[in-house]
């Protein structure tokens, strides 16, 4: 795991790509690279059959240079390093500190490339990424690089808290279509590791989150909800549209536990289902009301207080 700090002393948990798929990316970009660069070869050729020597030479080098160098470059920036090797291995180029790469890191990876990659073979970024502690070759130490594998295995990720019950389903009619994925990476990674930051740096992270969450739905934080439970209880909000998009004849569990199936037991049956003992034949059955939904209990009054003046368990506990 790579310890990458951003700029809010914050320590990122990214998996540095090794050889195995860099290379297997690489060979994907190399073959794609190379069949544009002989198509538009063998088009030019056709195209300026009637110019000298020189000219062709010129043209030739031109070609190489917009192709091989220019077209990795240019993807790379447009596309905020995926190019299309890592897009299929699942990995991406980033900044040291976890940020997205601009046009000057692209290059610079792309100068380099042409040295230890295509005039070489690939043998210098081998050895250097062999060497490298988080697998870099030497364009990635010069533009300040690294590239990291963007997508992991289930059973390695780490659950995001619930929120508090009394912020299930507040959020439903929040827009989230405009919120992109960095903000969401974002929110998860502080959700998962905010017990591990220090107070002041983990409120003032929460804030400046909540803050551009709130921009981009349109809606502001409500007031008196922590920043860091309005997170959670956003993001629960979306694994519950997303459970509902997958799962289409699922109902919402009220207590923001997940889906609830045809065949699940009921939120009022206390104790298993198997226990429930069966009814003798002929005997009369007396029909049962139905229980009524409970008020949501806000945050602070007596109601909201176990008996001793302690706060009922909600699973989710801001940094204080």
């Amino acid at each position: 795991m790579s310890e990458l700090v951003t700029g809010d002393a914050v320590v990122l948990g990214l998996r540095p790509a090794r050889l195995p798929s860099r290379a297997l990316a690489l060979a994907i970009d190399l073959v794609v690279v190379w069949i544009v660069f002989i198509l538009v070869s063998i088009g030019l050729a056709i195209a300026t059959a009637t110019l000298d020597e020189a000219a062709s030479a010129a043209i030739v080098v031109a070609t190489f240079l917009l192709v091989l160098v220019g077209g990795p470059i240019g993807v790379e920036t447009l596309s905020h390093g995926r190019s299309l090797g890592k897009l299929a291995c699942g990995l991406r180029v980033v900044r040291d500190d976890g940020g997205p790469i601009r046009f000057r890191h692209a290059l610079m990876r792309g100068a380099m490339g042409v040295v230890e990659i295509q005039m070489t073979l690939g043998v210098f970024a081998c050895i250097a990424s062999l060497v490298s502690a988080r697998g870099r070759r030497l364009g990635d130490v010069f533009a300040g690089t690294l590239v990291v594998r963007e997508r992991m295995s289930a059973g390695r990720g780490i659950a995001v808290p619930p929120p508090p019950p009394w912020l299930v389903g507040r959020f439903a009619g929040l827009d989230l279509s405009a919120v992109p994925d960095e903000l969401w990476l974002a929110i998860r990674q502080y959700l998962t590791r905010m017990h591990q930051l220090d107070a002041e740096v983990g409120l003032s992270m929460a804030e400046r989150l909540a803050g551009e969450l709130a921009v981009r739905t349109g809606a502001p934080v409500p007031p008196g909800v922590p920043a860091a439970a309005y997170l959670a209880g956003v993001v629960n909000e979306r694994q519950a549209r997303d459970a509902r998009r997958v799962f289409p004849s699922a109902q919402a569990d009220p207590r923001g536990q997940g889906a609830m199936g045809v065949g699940s037991v009921p939120v009022g049956v206390v104790g298993p289902a198997a226990a429930v003992s069966p009814v003798a034949p002929g005997a009369t059955v007396s029909p049962v009301a139905p229980l009524a939904p409970a008020a949501p209990v806000e945050p602070g009054t007596p109601e909201a207080e176990e008996p001793g003046g302690r706060k009922p368990g909600t699973g989710f506990a801001p940094p204080a």
